[in-house]
């Protein structure tokens, strides 16, 4: 069964190079409502330990030291289809072949550094956000 909510985290990419605001406005702007954010710092371990799924893969390093290099903003959205229409608006993992006006086709600057994180299930969207984010911080 298909939830409502998804998770995404700005990543230190696009927080460096100012583009909090532009993101947001673009998520509001697709339908998205925002029921929790956090503007935070992942350490080497919590960046580890979100994208452990990922520990046997050989840019699994590189991950974990980019997503622990700078401040990053957090975010549970919420939205019909919210997983499906979030991927759709971020679009592909490499900016050059993600669609004109998405997320990475504005954003991104290479598929290791692609601005934004989307869950790709409704299972890890409700792990992703519970990871960032206790009950009381998730206002729907």
């Amino acid at each position: 069964m298909a939830t409502n909510r998804t998770l995404t985290m700005i990543k230190p990419d696009a927080v460096r190079n100012g583009h909090i605001g532009g993101i947001l406005e673009q998520m509001v702007g697709s339908g998205f409502k925002i029921i929790a954010m956090k503007y935070t710092k992942l350490s080497k371990e919590k960046a580890g330990e979100f994208y452990a799924v990922h520990k046997e893969r050989p840019f699994y390093g590189e991950l974990v030291d980019f997503m622990s290099s700078g401040p990053i903003v957090a975010a549970v959205l919420e939205k019909d289809n919210a997983v499906e229409d979030f991927r759709t608006l971020i679009g592909s993992t490499n900016p050059a072949e993600a669609a004109p006006g998405t997320i990475r086709a504005k954003y991104a600057t290479s598929i290791g550094e692609n601005a934004v994180h989307g869950s790709d299930s409704d299972e890890n969207a409700a792990l992703e956000a519970s990871f960032h984010f206790a009950a009381t911080e998730i206002f729907a």
